[in-house]
Protein backbone atom coordinates (compact mmCIF):
# COMPACT_ATOMS: atom_id res chain seq x y z
CA UNK A 1 0.00 0.00 0.00
CA UNK A 2 1.47 3.34 -1.16
CA UNK A 3 2.10 5.60 2.23
CA UNK A 4 0.85 9.03 2.18
CA UNK A 5 2.86 11.71 3.18
CA UNK A 6 -0.08 13.92 5.27
CA UNK A 7 -1.11 10.56 7.27
CA UNK A 8 1.85 8.89 9.47
CA UNK A 9 0.68 6.59 12.12
CA UNK A 10 -3.09 5.65 13.42
CA UNK A 11 -4.58 8.64 11.44
CA UNK A 12 -5.61 12.45 13.05
CA UNK A 13 -7.45 12.81 16.31
CA UNK A 14 -10.95 14.13 16.38
CA UNK A 15 -8.87 17.44 17.79
CA UNK A 16 -7.07 17.53 14.65
CA UNK A 17 -9.96 16.61 12.69
CA UNK A 18 -12.60 19.57 14.09
CA UNK A 19 -9.75 22.05 14.02
CA UNK A 20 -9.04 21.13 10.23
CA UNK A 21 -13.22 21.41 9.47
CA UNK A 22 -13.59 24.78 11.05
CA UNK A 23 -10.40 25.88 9.37
CA UNK A 24 -11.69 24.75 6.02
CA UNK A 25 -15.70 26.48 6.51
CA UNK A 26 -13.58 29.59 7.74
CA UNK A 27 -11.37 29.92 4.80
CA UNK A 28 -14.23 28.50 2.40
CA UNK A 29 -16.25 31.63 3.65
CA UNK A 30 -13.03 34.42 3.76
CA UNK A 31 -12.61 33.35 0.40
CA UNK A 32 -16.30 33.54 -0.78
CA UNK A 33 -16.73 36.58 0.66
CA UNK A 34 -13.94 38.05 -0.74
CA UNK A 35 -12.39 39.19 2.84
CA UNK A 36 -8.65 39.19 1.22
CA UNK A 37 -7.23 42.74 0.06
CA UNK A 38 -6.34 41.11 -3.19
CA UNK A 39 -8.70 42.08 -6.21
CA UNK A 40 -6.93 38.60 -8.04
CA UNK A 41 -7.81 36.16 -5.77
CA UNK A 42 -11.04 37.66 -5.22
CA UNK A 43 -11.90 37.16 -8.82
CA UNK A 44 -11.54 33.34 -8.67
CA UNK A 45 -13.92 31.42 -6.79
CA UNK A 46 -11.84 28.13 -5.15
CA UNK A 47 -13.28 25.00 -3.84
CA UNK A 48 -11.53 24.33 -0.36
CA UNK A 49 -12.27 20.31 -0.35
CA UNK A 50 -10.28 19.50 3.23
CA UNK A 51 -7.93 21.43 5.74
CA UNK A 52 -5.21 18.52 7.44
CA UNK A 53 -3.64 19.98 10.57
CA UNK A 54 -0.12 18.69 11.93
CA UNK A 55 -0.64 16.66 15.56
CA UNK A 56 0.53 20.49 17.09
CA UNK A 57 -2.17 21.97 15.26
CA UNK A 58 0.91 24.37 14.30
CA UNK A 59 0.46 23.80 10.56
CA UNK A 60 -2.66 23.52 8.25
CA UNK A 61 -2.48 21.98 4.58
CA UNK A 62 -5.68 23.13 3.14
CA UNK A 63 -6.34 21.12 -0.17
CA UNK A 64 -7.79 23.70 -2.71
CA UNK A 65 -9.31 23.33 -6.04
CA UNK A 66 -10.34 26.52 -8.50
CA UNK A 67 -13.78 26.21 -9.85
CA UNK A 68 -13.89 24.32 -12.97
CA UNK A 69 -10.21 23.24 -12.67
CA UNK A 70 -8.42 25.91 -14.93
CA UNK A 71 -6.23 27.70 -13.43
CA UNK A 72 -4.72 25.63 -10.55
CA UNK A 73 -1.23 26.77 -10.84
CA UNK A 74 -2.60 30.54 -10.15
CA UNK A 75 -4.66 29.58 -7.50
CA UNK A 76 -1.60 27.88 -5.61
CA UNK A 77 0.84 31.22 -6.04
CA UNK A 78 -2.43 33.92 -4.91
CA UNK A 79 -2.99 31.77 -1.66
CA UNK A 80 0.38 31.62 -0.89
CA UNK A 81 1.20 35.30 -2.20
CA UNK A 82 -1.95 36.04 0.65
CA UNK A 83 -0.82 33.36 3.34
CA UNK A 84 -0.54 36.18 6.35
CA UNK A 85 -3.51 38.10 5.70
CA UNK A 86 -5.30 34.79 5.47
CA UNK A 87 -3.32 33.10 8.49
CA UNK A 88 -4.45 36.18 10.26
CA UNK A 89 -7.86 36.40 9.74
CA UNK A 90 -8.42 32.64 10.45
CA UNK A 91 -7.09 33.13 13.54
CA UNK A 92 -9.04 35.58 14.68
CA UNK A 93 -12.35 34.06 13.24
CA UNK A 94 -11.54 30.37 14.87
CA UNK A 95 -9.95 31.76 18.49
CA UNK A 96 -6.98 29.15 18.78
CA UNK A 97 -3.98 30.72 20.64
CA UNK A 98 -1.69 30.25 17.94
CA UNK A 99 -2.89 30.44 14.44
CA UNK A 100 -1.51 28.04 12.47
CA UNK A 101 0.95 28.13 9.38
CA UNK A 102 -0.84 28.08 6.41
CA UNK A 103 -0.36 25.28 3.33
CA UNK A 104 -1.61 24.85 0.09
CA UNK A 105 -1.86 21.39 -1.86
CA UNK A 106 -4.55 21.02 -5.12
CA UNK A 107 -7.00 18.46 -3.81
CA UNK A 108 -6.68 15.98 -6.40
CA UNK A 109 -9.54 13.72 -5.67
CA UNK A 110 -11.77 14.44 -7.93
CA UNK A 111 -9.07 13.67 -10.31
CA UNK A 112 -9.02 10.09 -8.47
CA UNK A 113 -13.23 9.67 -8.30
CA UNK A 114 -12.60 10.55 -12.42
CA UNK A 115 -10.18 7.74 -12.80
CA UNK A 116 -12.28 5.31 -10.53
CA UNK A 117 -15.38 5.70 -12.62
CA UNK A 118 -12.95 5.73 -15.90
CA UNK A 119 -11.96 2.00 -14.07
CA UNK A 120 -15.03 0.49 -12.86
CA UNK A 121 -17.17 1.46 -16.39
CA UNK A 122 -14.35 -0.75 -18.24
CA UNK A 123 -15.83 -4.09 -19.70
CA UNK A 124 -13.53 -6.37 -17.96
CA UNK A 125 -13.95 -4.58 -14.12
CA UNK A 126 -17.89 -5.11 -14.92
CA UNK A 127 -17.97 -8.64 -15.37
CA UNK A 128 -15.57 -9.21 -12.70
CA UNK A 129 -17.81 -6.82 -10.72
CA UNK A 130 -20.99 -8.99 -11.31
CA UNK A 131 -19.59 -12.60 -11.00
Amino acid sequence: MAKNKFHDGPGPSQRQLRVGELIRRTLSEVLARGDVHDPDLNRMSITVGEVRTSPDLKIATAFVLPLGGKGQEDVLKLLARNKGELRRVIGKKVGLKFAPDLRFRLDETFDQMDESRRLFSQDAVRRDLDE
